[in-house]
């Protein structure tokens, strides 16, 4: 039970609670979109972040869903390319940039299926709890979508670089079991006692000295960082090829052919 009333933030598609003392619980609920991230959620959950102080944050989904990833199913044709770069590349950054500044432990507690930007987004944490069962997975190569590098990069530090190209070339699902095998998951539990477990980790890094939290999180995000740097011409490169991904007919095709539950008929442009 909540120590302190939970409040509804983001239209109410995002919940915050205080489960333990120092413990914060964040909770994507947009069920009728499985979960998918769009403007209200993404801004709420980096202001959220911005001003919690509790020794740990447990983010997790409602229902059967963690997240189906990026809400760009319903955009309209001829305000895809806009709407679609813009929600990728302001709320969805902020809000991953968020997670990776907070300075205490977080928890991604996958109770359902997470897939895409929402598995970018349980890989932003510092652990990752997953429900036996559920499947995870990255799908740009069956949207026609270019991939952040920086997105890229935290695959390739999570899971290596063979692995990252299972996700991201073959567009591969994978079970919780073959996550753990991978390091994409930290531990696999019953489905029933997904919560719980998530909140004895929780409870577990909150008890610990917030002064070593602080800083052996700081050292281990600036060691990453510094791993991940690239020449300031190269990383535009990268940035123009995924900008090209949204304006493409394939792109478009990608996610109509994806709505639409049939395979895309793609035109290499």
């Amino acid at each position: 039970m909540s120590r302190r009333p939970g409040r509804a933030l983001a239209e109410g598609k995002l919940r915050l609670e205080e489960p333990a003392e120092g413990v914060a619980r964040l909770t994507i609920d947009n069920p009728a979109k499985r979960n998918a991230l769009d403007h209200p959620i993404l801004d709420a959950l980096c202001e959220a972040l911005g001003q919690l102080s509790a020794r740990c944050v447990i983010l997790t989904g409602a229902g059967d869903m963690f997240s189906a990833g990026y809400d760009i199913g319903e955009i309209p044709d001829a305000q895809f390319t806009e709407r679609a770069e813009r929600l990728v590349a302001h709320p969805f950054t902020a809000a991953l940039e968020a997670l990776d500044a907070y300075p205490y432990p977080t928890v991604a507690a996958l109770g359902g299926h997470t897939i895409g930007g929402g598995l970018e987004l349980a890989l932003s944490c510092d652990f990752r709890l997953a429900a036996e069962g559920i499947r995870l997975g990255m799908p740009p190569a069956k949207l026609g979508l270019v991939y952040s590098h920086t997105g890229v990069r935290k695959f390739i530090d999570t899971v290596g670089a063979p692995r990252t190209r299972e996700l991201f070339l073959r567009g591969r699902n994978v079970d919780a079991a073959v996550a753990a095998q991978w390091g994409m998951v930290t531990e696999m539990v019953e489905p029933d006692r997904l919560p719980e477990a998530a909140l004895e980790l929780a409870v577990e890094l909150a008890a610990n000295a917030p002064l070593s939290l602080r800083g052996n999180k700081r050292i281990i995000r600036e060691l990453l960082a510094a791993q991940a740097g690239l020449p300031p011409e190269l990383e535009q490169e990268l940035i123009e090829l995924r900008v090209a991904s949204f304006a493409s007919q394939d792109m478009r095709e990608g996610v109509r052919a994806f709505a639409e539950k049939r395979v895309p008929r793609w035109q290499d442009r």
